[in-house]
């Protein structure tokens, strides 16, 4: 219990840490009260809520959540999935992402997003993307692969394979088409290290 309360209390850096993100890479939202609106910020923190349940095994409470996000929002982010403070989902509409997928901070995912599986199977079964990885709207990464720091996705890719850190991928099915040279936001990671121990 005095883990759980721990948890329950860095919470709200997490919350902080999402919202800073969603502040400097969503150009639409001009005043910090239009995230009270914003559909994938509601979904994430809700989420963000229903995962810390299910860590603790209350399930029934941490799966009402999720079903009222989906309600709600249109957004399908399984409790048991992990996902690092720092995330953006644009839009949010259409976004799943499912129960054994891990995310990295930085990343920004568009609507329409699938982290799926591609058989039906016990254990891991979705993807990890690392960090600052940009997916675009549409896309469908699937299986238990692995999405390399700085990688762009791009919109309706179908990813069946692993993506290695930096490359840009388009296509169906997906295919590298080059390298980012110049890597950025990686800085804000190290101040905030202490944040992504319990996510």
């Amino acid at each position: 219990m005095r883990n759980f309360i721990k948890d329950l209390k860095n919470l709200s850096k997490v919350l902080e840490q999402d919202r800073k993100e969603y502040l400097k890479k969503d150009p639409s939202i001009e005043f910090k009260w239009q995230l009270l609106f914003h559909a994938g910020y509601q979904a994430l923190k809700m989420y963000r809520i229903s995962h810390l349940f299910y860590k603790y095994d209350f399930k029934f409470i941490s799966y009402f959540i999720h079903y009222l996000s989906r309600m709600l929002y249109a957004v399908d982010i399984n409790p048991a999935a992990k996902i690092e403070p720092g995330v953006v989902i644009d839009h949010g509409i259409g976004t799943v992402i499912g129960s054994t997928s891990k995310i990295g901070s930085g990343t920004i995912i568009y609507h329409g997003v699938t982290l799926g599986a591609r058989n039906i199977q016990k254990g891991k079964r979705h993807p990890i993307v690392g960090r600052n990885v940009l997916i675009g709207s549409g896309a469908k990464i699937l299986g238990p692969i692995k999405i390399g720091d700085n990688a762009q996705i791009g919109s309706n890719s179908v990813i069946l394979h692993d993506v290695p850190p930096n490359a840009k991928v388009v296509g169906i099915p997906g295919r590298i088409i080059g390298f980012i040279n110049n890597i950025a936001g990686l800085n804000n990671l190290i101040d905030n290290r202490d944040v992504y121990e319990n996510f």
